[in-house]
């Protein structure tokens, strides 16, 4: 289906719009997928949070233009699906990660990250990235790991004198 200019006006605006926001972006080709796969891709896209989208590799280098995507411009070659993360970085990565996990036909060809254009084999490290609320939780545990032992430090005194009684007294229960 042949698209008129202003279709292709609104699909670059779409994804230019979507590039702009995105913290990451991967670009994957999907060659041998059946329209079956390609849905269950699209919902667990969609039930992630991402944007994922099949566009015409002009109109993909138009959208880019101007973005921090832009270093993927030239490498966009092929049959490409785009993959937007729309909040945490490694959202994206994760979704074709698992997906290609059971799917040899999904194969991550570029990988970008807040405008660096890493190497495809860095979709695990990206997908390996925790979330926001991991971050938030281990964030918390390494505030909360000092105090702690700062308290159990001033406790211990009291607890060995505890300890000592508790042992005299057995000792006298048992003579």
């Amino acid at each position: 289906m042949s698209l008129n200019l202003e279709q292709k006006k609104v699909i670059v605006g779409e994804i230019a719009e979507v590039a702009s926001r995105a913290p990451s972006a991967i670009a994957a080709e999907y060659i041998g997928l059946s329209v079956a796969d390609m849905t269950k891709l699209r919902q667990s896209a969609r039930e992630s949070g991402i944007y994922l989208r099949v566009v015409r590799n002009t109109l993909a280098r138009r959208a880019l233009e101007g973005t921090k995507f832009d270093c993927m411009r030239d490498e966009l070659t092929g049959p490409l699906l785009l993959a937007f993360s729309n909040e945490e970085p490694g959202s994206a990565a994760r979704v074709i990660r698992d997906f290609a996990k059971d799917n040899d036909k999904l194969v991550a060809k570029l990988v970008s990250l807040d405008g660096k254009l890493l190497e495809a084999g860095d979709l695990e490290r990206l997908a390996s990235m925790p979330t926001l609320e991991q971050a938030r939780a281990m964030l918390l545990g390494l505030l909360q790991a000092p105090a702690t032992k700062f308290v159990r430090v001033l406790a211990e005194p009291e607890g060995k004198f505890v300890r000592l009684l508790a042992a005299y007294r057995d000792q006298q229960e048992a003579a």
